[in-house]
């Protein structure tokens, strides 16, 4: 069943930003979580193995509302070391997709429109865009005091690709993005590597090189908080043995997936999302947890081929309480929901009802 979003896809980021959440989020009444604490996550026990991902919690009332709602373990939307724009609106579509989008359906245009239906996939087109660190930072803050026992407030940064950049320069800022989330007090960081590398050639993770030696440099400069790498889908499994050799090395986690890219248009086959460099979108809802759910099982096999005990954290379509249960079938540790999160706020309790 679908309820109004509490990221309203008719409003601008920048009026939901001010305003939001809306829908259900915005009545205050708090889910009722009792006192048994049974999960561990990276050393902080929560009720339940379940969250939001970066991404529709764009600030701390909507990390609030999310904590209010029990969803336990909430990630506060992707950071930079300094201000960056968000792409024009509109920023989120209903993209109509017939079962899985496998990456032969990504070679065809996908339609989307504002109309949503279930099983609901959209298009998720933002920029990552970031407030000033000495806005930002006393607002991660603010959503670190909502969290109550039992719950957890993520953090995630990235470092920002710029016009003539060298690798050193890149690896820098995100070093510099770390530092800045450090000092928040987060008690969990995520470094976004599902984000462009330098030169839009690509996810930072699919440069295994370049993502290694920007882990190195994060690990020094937050020391023993624990550290959550987020990545896209690899098709290659011996890429996803090398992304486990480098949490194996720098981080205590892996979060996958992000979106799966695909040409959106519109009904009439012009471009969807206006400005340039946007005819290409990520897509996620129920159509990508096949990839999800498959990353989840290869990152699983490569944990215990290597013997290494990074936490898996899977991501991608997660719109019932049955796919939780799946990807914990397939070997997550902790599971979390963006699309399906945004349409049900109801989403954590129908999850806990079947935990108990």
């Amino acid at each position: 069943m679908l309820y109004s979003p509490f990221y309203n896809p008719q409003k601008s980021y920048e009026e939901n930003f001010e305003y939001g959440p809306f829908g259900i989020f915005s009545d205050k009444e708090e889910f009722n979580n009792g006192k048994h604490t049974p999960y561990d996550f990276f050393g902080f026990k929560i009720y339940s193995p379940f969250g939001i991902p970066a991404g529709p919690l764009i600030n701390s009332n909507f990390c609030k509302s999310a904590f209010q709602k029990g969803f336990d373990i909430c990630v506060y939307k992707t950071v930079r070391s300094s201000f960056f724009p968000c792409h024009p609106y509109p920023n989120v579509l209903s993209v109509k997709v017939e079962g899985d989008l496998t990456y032969e359906k990504t070679q065809n245009k996908l339609v989307a429109d504002d109309s949503y239906s279930e099983p609901i996939s959209i298009t998720n087109s933002f920029g990552v865009p970031s407030k000033d660190p000495i806005f930002w930072q006393e607002d991660v803050r603010k959503a670190i005091s909502y969290a109550r026992s039992g719950q957890v407030l993520v953090l995630s940064f990235m470092g920002t690709v710029r016009e003539n950049q060298t690798p050193e320069e890149f690896i820098a800022d995100y070093k510099l993005a770390a530092k800045l989330s450090k000092e928040t007090g987060a008690k969990v960081l995520e470094t976004n590597l599902s984000c462009p590398n330098i030169g839009n050639e690509g996810l930072v993770c699919y440069d295994l090189n370049i993502t290694e030696k920007i882990c190195e440099a994060i690990k020094k400069e937050i020391g023993n908080i624990p550290l959550i790498l987020k990545v896209g889908y690899y098709k290659d499994y011996e890429d996803v043995k090398k992304i486990s050799e480098i949490a194996d090395k720098y981080a205590e986690g892996i979060a996958a997936i992000n979106t799966i890219p695909a040409e959106v248009i519109k009904k009439d086959g012009h471009q969807a999302l206006p400005g340039i460099n946007r005819s290409q979108s990520g897509i996620c809802g129920a159509s990508i947890k096949w990839a999800g759910i498959d990353m989840v099982k290869k990152l699983n096999k490569a944990r215990k081929e290597l013997g290494t005990n990074f936490k898996i954290i899977g991501v991608g379509g997660v719109m019932t309480s049955d796919d939780f249960f799946e990807y914990r079938n397939a070997g997550a540790d902790f599971v979390m929901s963006a699309t399906g999160a945004m349409w049900n706020p109801y989403l954590a309790r129908d999850i806990k009802e079947r935990l108990i």
